[in-house]
């Protein structure tokens, strides 16, 4: 064997063995966002855990996994009690503090959700004049006409579920969420026949696992993103694609 394909294996076990001998398992904090990670019987669920979960074991690295309040996770990553935060947008004010996972964990498409007693069709930003639109406390929409715009009003609300609750008893106009997540919220809480949802997407953007900026964390970024593109391309991968599709009692689409 060459010597450098020596060294490197050397280096790749040396890193192991550094990963698995930490005192304390990886902490890792996020909040709850059904379907991409939640809690379900007092277990955490959902499609990028599982994923993160899986390529993790595959990595032989112990978690501890805490579910927090979006503002709470980003305190106790910036104060050192976490290692890392699943599900966060890559921003470039970020990046100094945070190491970005190179491979993203999902895409999420931002689209606007209306009562179907009341709807409002979307396709450009003056649509929305005069509309009062429900908002999540600490959420990125990367869409920058539609995060800077005055043509219409923002309403935060405490969670999803009220932002929802909200739009059913006519508080706001309209909601703004993921798709895939809003469509799953909706039909947990049996709103889906009182939603629908605009097609037209405000914009896109990805999902990150992000971790402290530690030589140590910096090979395991490394490893996480080969290993989780290799998992990426397994028949394991298309099956909790599938299990976490669009559940069949959501909200439908308005015809364009």
């Amino acid at each position: 064997m060459p010597l450098f394909q020596r060294q490197l294996i050397a280096a790749l076990m040396l890193c192991s063995l550094a990963l698995t001998a930490r005192a304390e398992p990886l902490r890792i904090v996020t909040e709850a966002w059904a379907p991409y990670v939640y809690e379900e019987n007092g277990r955490p669920v959902g499609l990028d855990y599982e994923i993160s979960a899986e390529v993790l074991r595959r990595l032989g690295v112990e978690v501890e996994w805490q579910f927090l309040p979006w503002k709470r996770c980003l305190l106790a990553f910036e104060q050192g009690h976490a290692d890392g935060i699943l599900d966060i947008f890559r921003l470039p004010e970020r990046e100094p503090k945070m190491l970005f996972i190179e491979e993203p964990l999902s895409e999420v498409e931002f689209v606007l959700f209306y009562a179907r007693q009341r709807p409002y069709p979307y396709r450009k930003l003056d649509d929305l004049r005069d509309l009062l639109i429900g908002t999540s406390p600490g959420y990125w929409y990367n869409d920058k006409a539609f995060r800077d715009s005055r043509l219409f009003s923002r309403e935060e609300a405490p969670s999803h579920e009220a932002n929802l609750g909200k739009l059913v008893r006519q508080r706001v106009d309209l909601v703004v969420n993921d798709r895939r997540a809003g469509l799953y919220l909706a039909s947990q809480m049996n709103l889906g026949r009182q939603l629908g949802y605009n097609p037209k997407a405000l914009g896109t953007d990805r999902l990150y696992l992000a971790l402290r900026r530690t030589p140590q964390l910096e090979e395991l970024a490394k490893r996480f993103a080969i290993e989780l593109r290799r998992f990426k391309q397994e028949d394991a991968h298309a099956r909790l694609q599938a299990r976490y599709a669009e559940p069949p009692d959501a909200p439908i689409a308005a015809k364009d």
